[in-house]
């Protein structure tokens, strides 16, 4: 999902704040009701960085495991991990690494 360009939102807040009625400018600009409502009360237009979730599974860890123990199971990188094996699956097939005898780094 993006987020609006920030012309897109000072036209509307103008558009808002000169006189025009907040449905008429969501119709008219496409934008949603609670949407304008936020743009309104907020001090600055710029759109918000996303914040970067914490992992509990580091990639560059399970590489080294990977790496290091390359005939492991599934379930024994999840007991070491502490995570459980679809979570061990993904992030392996997020690091393109797809079946135990791949070659690894």
């Amino acid at each position: 999902m993006m987020s609006y360009s920030v012309d897109l939102r000072e036209r509307v807040v103008g558009y808002v704040r000169g006189g025009g009625g907040l449905t008429e400018a969501a119709r008219l600009f496409q934008v949603s009701r609670p949407t304008l409502y936020r743009w309104l009360g907020a001090p600055d237009l710029h759109p918000r960085p996303a914040k970067e979730r914490r992992r509990k599974l580091d990639k560059a860890s399970l590489l080294v495991h990977v790496r290091d123990f390359p005939e492991a199971l599934l379930r024994e990188r999840a007991a070491h991990f502490g995570v459980t094996i679809n979570a061990i699956w993904a992030a392996l097939k997020k690091l393109a690494i797809t079946k135990k005898n791949d070659p690894v780094l």
